[in-house]
């Protein structure tokens, strides 16, 4: 009994801190979104920038925001009415969060022009506007998809279209991030077009990049005379596994031993000290690898 109880409390703790991490995620797009996209009237693809152009054609009558809630719940039942109650719970929680924390923020926080413009209309800076414009939301998507999860918007679509047709999902979405991206144009001129095409450029980039980042992990090949203190440091101390394997030196001929480990970043500067310390002639590969299955790392789906 006490020992579930445990394992439903450490369920919880885990619940818990991915949906704070879903949260922290959701708000910096949001910020993004609201204080720097649509006040610029940048459109960078996806349903906020939908809703950019929307509320362009709609002014006075219905706001971006506004457009982003309706939009967004349009799609969320669509996706429970095609794949029922199997429906990703954390993309709906995003979206709704999302939508809903940006209907608020038109109505708590008016934004009638740009952030940089608000003390002097002559001193806005579109591009350092575009620069938090792009990256908040790209900071948070990665850490959205690096928890398996998404803003949902087009990307049910996405799911939508995977289910039921043959198409290429990736190109399908570029295409339409790219076609309202070019309504810009025709919206607001060509100045806030290309400054649109360049945050859609930037946006694809930033993703890949932060994503990468987090789940960076190096991964160590230590080929050593001493494996035991090596090895007891790193499943003692830094209370991680490892694999030994054994091998032949090609010029000596003398028994060596490889250990093979993967650490984060900051267990990695602990872990190469360490060696170094405890044996000198070792000879250690670290590579960079950018996701780790398994225990003590990413879960086993």
């Amino acid at each position: 009994m006490k020992r579930c109880l445990t394992t439903n409390s450490t369920q919880w703790r885990k619940r818990l801190k991915e949906y704070a991490w879903l949260t922290i995620a959701t708000l910096l797009m949001v910020v993004g979104i609201y204080f720097f996209k649509f006040p610029n009237h940048f459109s960078t693809g996806g349903v906020s920038g939908l809703a950019v152009i929307l509320g362009h054609y709609f002014e006075g009558v219905v706001t971006p925001g506004t457009f982003v809630l309706v939009i967004n719940s349009l799609l969320l039942l669509l996706g429970f009415a095609v794949f029922g109650k199997g429906f990703g719970g954390k993309t709906a929680y995003v979206s709704l969060l999302m939508s809903g924390a940006t209907w608020v923020l038109e109505r708590v926080i008016p934004m009638p022009v740009p952030m940089t413009a608000l003390a002097d209309p002559v001193a806005a800076q579109p591009f350092v506007e575009l620069i938090f414009a792009v990256s908040l939301p790209a900071v948070g998507s990665a850490i959205l998809f690096n928890l398996e999860a998404s803003s949902g918007g087009t990307d049910i679509v996405a799911m939508v279209l995977r289910k039921y047709t043959s198409l290429d999902i990736g190109k399908a979405l570029l295409c339409s991030d790219l076609i309202i991206t070019l309504m810009a144009f025709v919206a607001f001129g060509p100045a806030t077009g290309l400054y649109s095409i360049l945050g859609l450029v930037v946006k694809s980039l930033l993703v890949d990049m932060v994503l990468e980042n987090i789940n960076t992990h190096k991964y160590f090949h230590i080929i050593t005379t001493k494996p035991q203190e090596i090895e007891r440091y790193i499943t003692q101390t830094l209370k991680r596994g490892a694999t030994e394997l054994h091998g032949e030196g090609v010029y000596t001929h003398e028994d060596r031993t490889v250990v093979m480990t993967v650490m984060t970043r900051r267990e990695a500067v602990l872990l190469r000290r360490h060696v170094r310390s405890v044996d000198p002639q070792a000879f250690v590969l670290i590579m960079n690898t950018g996701e780790i299955v398994g225990k003590g790392f990413r879960g086993v789906n």
